[in-house]
């Protein structure tokens, strides 16, 4: 029978409304869900290609201990023996939870109430400290509370918008199209970036301030110190609502405009429109994400943003105030819970031994965490030497995504006792665990997220639970059970953790705390299942519609006021002779994280399928490398060989790497393994953007390009990188020893049978070799192979996947790697939504379409997620500006 359900994205911090429709023959589609207040209908690439990622291809179905599958009974009775003997041979502070913003908040809750009032340890930590602890950090140093003053529609009513550390195009593209509609609307709205890039985001901007890596703070002292020079301050909000100017004014003044431009970079009429731009206009949001966040001095950078705002009191007004952009789905759920290691639940404090008591008293918990635990680069480096004896990571993959990746995984190797909870068995972390947990996924877990507007909506299971699979917060609440404490976490259904949550927020709070949703509280499984979107606060006896901070004060410090914070600029270039090189880490459009979801889906791989380095031309000739050449990028921690995208793009001397691929997808592309421990003081946060690197050629004797109905096995190459295609897979190879036989090489590669011959073609003197493998009308499998990067048609030649071939015309030319005149090559792709490529945006362009508008009124491209206007406008400008020549 066919239904639809209402449900939440699981991607990043916007928190779009989904409603997936299951059909009778149980295919899953999905669309925007036009009432939820967070997105109005809209999805991204990513959200747009859920229905595709819900196939059970590699799933962890059963409980399996040292590869073997066991009954659920035997792996939960392990955990809980091996947790218990460690902390009572050790102490509590010998075993962790490493836990996930992809967690759902019932999950969270039961995590934290473990480990912080049952074990008596705040080892608990998450990969949200990888993205927004910053974030976290600074809020509660200026406001007394990690409380996000402002909303989506502040961006919306804005008449100047600063996004800072922000490629909102790719990493939040709801937000960016909300941005983007609003701007249309009203041409008098500005849009400043700031990004030592010029990344998609690029295009919406009124001015594109390229600083050099890690300057914000000098850029925002300098603008602190321009405010008060302009008489751009609000001395009331200061007087009334605020301490702690004095000393911040007194640093500012310390740096003088001259050297904001030297440690910017940039030209002084650029710098001096920020400040008059900034200073002149009332409503003023500054967005900002991980290029702030993910540095050694983010939670600086984070404070010399909000004292701008404190200063001019453009803070909590409708379309003002400081606004940090949470990246994944449930970040801000996990905050509210107490995940991080340094908080407590319901955003009490650790180090507030009153907080410490109500938190104890109202789980009547044996015992209490009485300091913070390890933050996520001290927890593995505790894995490493011994301390930690029992470590259980849920929902994430630190052998991809934390800083000096390679020792992280040294360590887990080494560690006595490891439990992996998630919904794949073959990651990159899975491989390493003692015990595999089968978690549900995205369509079968049912609970609550917050998204970064601090909007909680709900997580609804549509799919039936696969295998044996069950929820986390089920598989703690059973391990903990066993480990003596049944009564507090005897829960029968995830309705009833929320209503402890939400007990919790409202318990002994008379408004000195933020977080308060205690009107939720006594809710029945049907209120809570039928539960619609909103806002905290939400406590019990008083509705609010629309939530803002600040406008009038009402700061969590004891006093009732903000506090500015005295920050200075510090040097950040570290780059040296060895390490010449900047490397700058983040996400591209159309994967997430580690690709366990997104990997799944040829749309998504479609438009880029392989790892890259972003190389400034200059910086490339001087290292050898071509375009489509492949580049190795070395730091003292480790090293990563990409694909060499030259692009003017990027700033000379510096590097961006996506930090999606893995040993799953690539050969050896993690390039977090490259990144150094190196983290914020305050915030325990790595710094992502600013590593220095040495790059240089990566010599190959041959290239590579393939495509197979089958998926890959043991590829022996020395780089490798793996997508989903339609019809099967694509694969980029490069080889620096010679194959004897690439015939054999193909049969043990792609599982060609041994009775199905090869066509081929052969060029001993340019190096090209091309063979395919045909049985019947299907191909099978195809590789070409050249002296130079293979220049043959890549979407042509996956379409010959689902193609029939039923004559050799059609397999010569595909041999030959040309396309007909009938079956014209689109071009790599642009738009993932509708498969739209390159070159055909280029023939229409060439046709009249001169425009984003008529782009996509010709070939839809643009039309649906709005992701890739920015690279179709860039298309057209480029093909404009050549007829003009």
């Amino acid at each position: 029978m066919e239904k639809e359900v209402k449900t939440t994205c699981p991607y990043c911090g916007v928190g779009c409304g989904v409603i997936a429709k299951v059909a009778e023959d149980g295919k899953v589609s999905v669309k925007g869900d036009p009432d939820h207040p967070s997105n109005f209908g809209r999805l991204c690439s990513k959200g747009s290609a859920l229905g595709e990622t819900v196939d059970l291809d590699g799933r962890l179905l059963y409980p399996e201990v040292s590869g073997e599958r066991v009954e659920w009974e035997q792996a939960l009775d392990l955990v809980a023996q091996q947790f218990s003997d460690a902390i009572n041979e050790h102490g509590p502070d010998s075993v962790a939870f490493y836990v996930s913003g992809q967690l759902l908040t019932e999950d969270y809750y039961i995590a934290n109430k473990l480990m912080k009032g049952f074990i008596g340890s705040a080892n608990i930590d998450t990969n949200s400290r990888l993205c927004m602890s910053s974030s976290v950090a600074g809020h509660r140093r200026a406001f007394g509370s990690d409380t996000v003053p402002g909303t989506y529609e502040d961006i919306e009513l804005a008449d100047l918008v600063t996004l800072t550390g922000s490629n909102l195009a790719w990493c939040h593209p709801v937000i960016y199209q909300r941005l983007a509609t609003a701007k249309a609307a009203r041409p008098g709205m500005k849009v400043v970036v700031i990004d030592p890039r010029r990344t998609m985001t690029s295009d919406i901007a009124d001015l594109h301030l390229a600083i050099r890596p890690d300057s914000d703070v000098a850029l925002f002292v300098g603008l602190f110190e321009h405010l008060i020079a302009s008489n751009a301050i609000d001395q009331n909000y200061i007087a009334e609502h605020t301490n702690g100017f004095a000393e911040a004014f007194t640093a500012a003044t310390g740096v003088s405009f001259n050297e904001v431009l030297d440690m910017t970079g940039l030209p002084a009429m650029q710098l001096r429109e920020f400040y008059r731009l900034f200073a002149t206009t009332e409503k003023v949001v500054t967005c900002y994400s991980q290029g702030v966040n993910q540095s050694s001095s983010g939670t600086d950078k984070v404070n010399a943003i909000i004292n701008c705002h404190l200063a001019t009191g453009r803070i909590g007004g409708p379309g003002m105030g400081p606004f940090s952009l949470t990246g994944q789905p449930n970040a801000m759920g996990g905050r509210e819970v107490g995940g991080l290691a340094n908080m407590l639940a319901a955003h009490m404090a650790i180090e507030s031994a009153e907080d410490r008591d109500r938190v104890q008293r109202f789980w009547h918990a044996p015992t209490i965490a009485e300091k913070p635990g390890l933050k996520a680069v001290d927890m593995f480096r505790a894995v490493a030497d011994g301390r930690i004896k029992a470590l259980w990571i849920m929902a994430t993959n630190p052998v991809v995504s934390m800083p000096d990746a390679d020792a992280v995984e040294a360590a887990i190797k080494a560690c006595p006792f490891v439990v992996v909870s998630d919904v794949l068995k073959s990651t990159d972390t899975a491989r390493h665990a003692h015990v595999l947990l089968p978690s549900l996924g995205w369509g079968e877990k049912s609970g609550t997220v917050t998204n970064s507007e601090r909007r909680i909506s709900r997580q609804r299971s549509f799919l039936d639970a696969p295998g044996e699979a069950r929820a986390d917060w089920w598989q703690l609440a059973e391990v903990a059970q066993r480990m003596g404490f049944t009564q507090a976490f005897n829960f029968a259904a995830n309705a009833e953790i929320f209503d402890e949550h939400a007990a919790l927020s409202a318990f002994e709070n008379s408004g000195n705390r933020d977080f308060d949703i205690g009107a939720y509280v006594g809710m029945n499984h049907q209120a809570y299942d039928e539960l619609s979107p909103f806002q905290w606060p939400q406590p019990a006896g008083r509705e609010i519609d629309v939530t803002r901070f600040f406008a009038k004060g009402g700061f969590y410090h004891a006093d009732g006021k903000a506090r500015f914070i005295a920050v200075e600029p510090v040097a950040a270039d570290r780059t040296c002779a060895d390490y010449p090189f900047t490397l700058n880490t983040g996400r591209i459009r159309d994967q997430w994280h580690t690709m366990t979801r997104t990997g799944k889906s040829a749309r998504l791989s479609s438009h880029i399928a392989e790892p890259f380095a972003e190389l400034h031309p200059r910086d490339a000739i001087e290292i050898g490398v071509g375009n489509a050449g492949l580049v190795e990028i070395e730091s003292p921690h480790g090293k990563a060989v990409v694909r060499a995208l030259i692009t003017e793009r990027q700033a000379r001397g510096s590097i961006f790497v996506p930090m999606h691929w893995n040993d799953q997808f690539a050969a050896k592309a993690r390039i977090d393994a490259v990144v150094a421990p190196l983290t914020d003081a305050i915030s325990g946060q790595p710094a992502s953007k600013n590593v220095a690197v040495a790059a240089r050629r990566f010599k190959a004797a041959r290239y590579g390009f393939a495509v197979s109905a089958a998926k890959p096995d043991h590829l022996e190459a020395a780089y490798w990188a793996l997508a989903k295609a339609e019809g099967g897979w694509r694969v980029e190879l490069a080889f620096d020893q010679p194959v004897e036989d690439w015939c054999t090489w193909c049969r043990s590669t792609f599982a060609i049978p041994e009775n199905v011959e090869p066509l081929g073609y052969a060029d001993q003197q340019s190096g090209d070799l091309r063979l395919a493998f045909f049985d019947g009308k299907r191909l099978l499998a195809a590789l070409f192979l050249a002296r130079e990067p293979v220049a043959v048609a890549r979407n042509w030649a996956i379409s010959q996947l689902t193609a029939e071939h039923t004559n050799l015309r059609k397999r010569f030319a595909l041999v030959a790697g040309r396309p007909g005149a009938d079956k014209p090559d689109p071009g790599a792709t642009v738009c993932s939504c509708f498969g739209v490529g390159v070159n055909q945006i280029v023939a229409a362009v060439r046709g009249g379409c001169h425009s984003v508008e008529a782009v996509g009124k010709e070939l839809n491209a643009g039309t649906n997620c709005g992701s890739c206007r920015a690279e179709i406008r860039g298309i057209i400008d480029g093909c404009l500006a050549a007829a003009a020549e």
